[in-house]
């Protein structure tokens, strides 16, 4: 390539260089964190997906039952439940297999029901019998006594009595109460065949005293 000059003689015009492309170099660490994200995403779906597909109806307590309390239809309510991985839920469709069971432990409102909360053992052990003692409200060491609670049943001196012996002890459970229209409660109560003769007659002469014991 040549140039004219004001005096009329070509010259030679200097040629450019050719520009040099730099090619960027990857980096390995962010080769390997797209990647990474590529495959949480996927796992992430697969999840999302499995989710969905987990998802069926449940029973879940609907109010407080006691240890010991047989379960009505009442007591439940069929809820949507997603997933639940780990745990043994009983399906909605199960409803009339588990009315009539009873609580083995205290059921609470809001948590799902499993089939190792229920029982069908019945409350009276080997070798024990169920009595009825009512009592009037005073009488009754707790506000609500709840199957399963452990109670002792004391015998209190006659009135003409003034000696000052302490009384025979019978040990027993709570099967369930009643409140009958007159306030009083009727504590139904498992005991040892041998000490049924004895506190029937202390209930009779009203010289029967109940002490909590333990809790269920």
């Amino acid at each position: 390539m040549s140039l004219v000059t004001r005096a009329g003689t070509p010259v030679d015009a200097p040629v450019a260089p050719p520009k040099v492309l730099r090619q960027r170099r990857t980096r390995p660490g962010l080769l390997g964190l797209a990647v990474l994200l590529i495959a949480l995403g996927g796992l992430g779906a697969a999840f999302a997906v499995t989710s969905v597909r987990a998802t069926g109806s449940y029973l879940a307590v609907a109010r407080p039952v006691e240890v010991g309390r047989q379960l009505s239809a009442d007591d439940l309510v069929s809820v949507q439940v997603s997933g639940g991985a780990g745990l043994a839920p009983v399906p909605a469709g199960k409803l009339a297999e588990v009315v009539g069971k009873r609580a083995a432990v205290g059921l609470t409102p809001g948590t799902l029901l499993t089939m190792g909360q229920l029982t069908d053992a019945p409350l009276l052990g080997a070798g024990q019998q169920q009595i009825a003692l009512g009592l009037k409200q005073s009488q009754v060491p707790a506000r609500k006594l709840h199957p399963g609670d452990k109670v002792l049943l004391v015998s209190t001196p006659a009135g003409n009595d003034d000696s000052q012996a302490p009384g025979t002890r019978f040990t027993g459970t709570v099967i369930d109460t009643a409140t009958p229209e007159n306030d009083d409660v009727v504590v139904y109560v498992a005991l040892s065949a041998r000490d049924v003769p004895a506190v029937v007659v202390l209930a009779a002469q009203e010289r029967i005293a109940l002490v909590l014991v333990e809790a269920a």
